[in-house]
């Protein structure tokens, strides 16, 4: 399959991050690493997507050096095991994607790499983050914490400096092969929910749905689920994260779909509530509710629109809606988040939670969704509804508008 990406999109990334930098420090950035997944299998590989965003490739442990007015890729060593049960690992193809004619093996690029760092006193990378992120639950890939080790162990004077911020401003305008691609992993993502709700009352249970999903985003050209599907049922969908998809169809009213399409790395990020049954008076009344909140929401956005400030607007407006379904007496943040306790809007591109600043203000260019919700544990209701826009110049264009609603 032709990729929609140039070797000029990631020359351009490269330049692009080089001119914000403005630095001299040699600049080394790397790609993730394998992760044991059991015995001796590993889970299914994803790169990083600052290092594919500069590179291209889709490989585990190369290193980029861009320095001066040099380019060059670092190899990882390989196994004479790795070369015979993986095959060899083909460098030309990756020299071309990425743009970087210089790859040098492991050993050859660390002892010029080594070399330049004992006489710098600055390196400019990504900073690793902790080891274990309490708030998602999970521990991070080690390689970027092991990259910073190795730039210390040769210079243990050496002060590394952040890109994270430069990388952030570069990846959250989209270019033109980005919005390509975008757009179509929502267009598959559509025409597999299209096919889902077409079969609704045929599914026995959440996980024959996450299956369809699946098989269709494959047969449609994408390379898998973007994310951890999301397929709750009743009570379920009051669990925002919900990924068991293991629960009997059988007497349950609705369903709510969280899912994407993953094409060349970008990804979509829908989210549908589908009736089994005829929605009782309650839940249709809820449904209403969340749809009014989204469409509230979507008329706020446009260009010069700061999310932090929207989120304060959108929250208001939710808590009205509550007071109205009887679920609060007086708005506030705290009442409010009993029963919304997520964020509206988040940016999207090559994470479904995509690279973005909340205090800056909107620009065209920039992808994001939009997806209120409503939970209500005891009554065993949680609606969701999520579209992905792209910011333009007069607003917002709904990408998703394809995916069928309730």
């Amino acid at each position: 399959m032709k990729s929609h990406f140039s070797e000029e999109f990631f020359k351009n990334n490269r330049a692009g991050l080089r001119k914000l930098f403005a630095g001299t420090a040699p600049i080394v950035i790397t790609a993730n690493g394998l992760l044991q997944r059991s015995g001796d299998t590993t889970f299914s590989f994803r790169q990083d997507s600052n290092f594919w965003y500069l590179t291209g490739i889709n490989q585990p442990d190369f290193v980029l050096v861009m320095d001066k007015n040099e380019e060059y890729l670092i190899a990882p060593p390989r196994s004479r095991s790795q070369n015979v049960m993986e095959g060899q690992l083909g460098l030309a193809p990756l020299a071309k994607m990425a743009g970087i004619s210089k790859i040098l093996d492991n050993n050859e690029g660390w002892k010029k790499l080594d070399s330049r760092l004992k006489k710098v006193k600055h390196a400019a990378t990504i900073a690793a983050l902790p080891e274990y992120i309490e708030h998602h639950g999970f521990y991070v890939n080690p390689a970027r914490q092991n990259l910073t080790e190795k730039l210390k162990s040769s210079n243990p004077e050496i002060k590394l400096l952040d890109l994270k911020p430069h990388l952030i401003r570069l990846r959250v305008i989209k270019q033109p092969a980005e919005l390509d691609v975008i757009s179509e992993a929502i267009a598959i993502t559509a025409k597999a929910f299209r096919k889902v709700k077409t079969k609704l009352t045929k599914y026995k249970h959440e996980f024959e749905v996450e299956a369809e999903l699946g098989g269709e985003f494959r047969r449609l050209g994408a390379s898998g689920h973007a994310f951890s599907p999301i397929v709750a049922s009743d009570l379920n969908a009051t669990t925002i994260h919900y990924t068991d998809n293991n629960e009997p169809l059988k007497n349950k009213n609705f369903i709510l779909i969280d899912g994407g399409a993953e094409v060349e790395n970008y990804v979509a990020d829908i989210s549908r509530t589908y009736f089994i049954k005829t929605p009782t008076k309650r839940q249709k009344a809820v449904y209403t509710a969340v749809k009014e909140v989204q469409e509230y929401a979507i008329n706020l956005l446009g260009p010069g629109v700061i999310l932090k400030n929207y989120e304060k607007l959108v929250e208001a407006y939710m808590g009205e809606k509550l007071r109205e379904l009887g679920l609060i007496k007086t708005i506030s943040s705290e009442n409010v988040r009993k029963f919304f306790p997520h964020g509206t809007t988040h940016f999207l591109g090559l994470d479904a939670h995509d690279s973005g600043d909340y205090e800056r203000p909107l620009e065209p260019g920039m992808v994001l969704t939009v997806e209120p919700g409503i939970y209500i544990p005891k009554e065993k209701i949680g609606i969701r509804i999520e579209d992905d826009f792209l910011v333009t110049e007069d607003g917002l264009k709904n990408l998703s508008q394809k995916v069928p609603y309730a």
